[in-house]
């Protein structure tokens, strides 16, 4: 996957909004104005940064090379997903969900329903 093929399926994701609040290289993926996603611009490696359920976090750390802490991201839960590795592409899509599903079940329920029932 190409950083182009990751942009559009980042803005795949139902509801998803792009905006570079940080800087101008810094690309941020937001659901409901909720951060899932960051893929930085200027990085010789396509990667992207996403959020995870604490446990599933360890382990997809233990389980891929290509999955590591989220630099600048509360490790907890932030994993940087490095592409082209040893993840397969779909499973990179799956956990872009996962982000996705992790940003809105914090949200009010009100939201999540307005999310859910769009």
């Amino acid at each position: 996957m190409n950083l182009e093929q990751l942009h559009d399926f980042c803005l795949s994701i139902p509801g998803a909004t792009e905006s570079f609040p940080f800087d101008e290289v810094s690309l941020v993926m937001k659901v409901k104005n909720k951060m899932f996603a960051l893929i930085p611009l200027d990085e010789a490696k396509v990667q992207i940064a996403v959020k995870c359920d604490p446990e599933a976090a360890i382990e997809l750390r233990e389980h891929y090379s290509a999955v590591v802490p989220a630099y600048h991201f509360n490790k907890k839960y932030w994993n940087t997903i490095y592409l082209n590795r040893d993840m397969r592409d779909e499973e990179v899509e799956k956990w872009i969900r996962h982000s996705v599903g992790e940003v809105i079940k914090k949200l009010p329920k009100k939201i999540r329903d307005e999310y859910h029932n769009r």
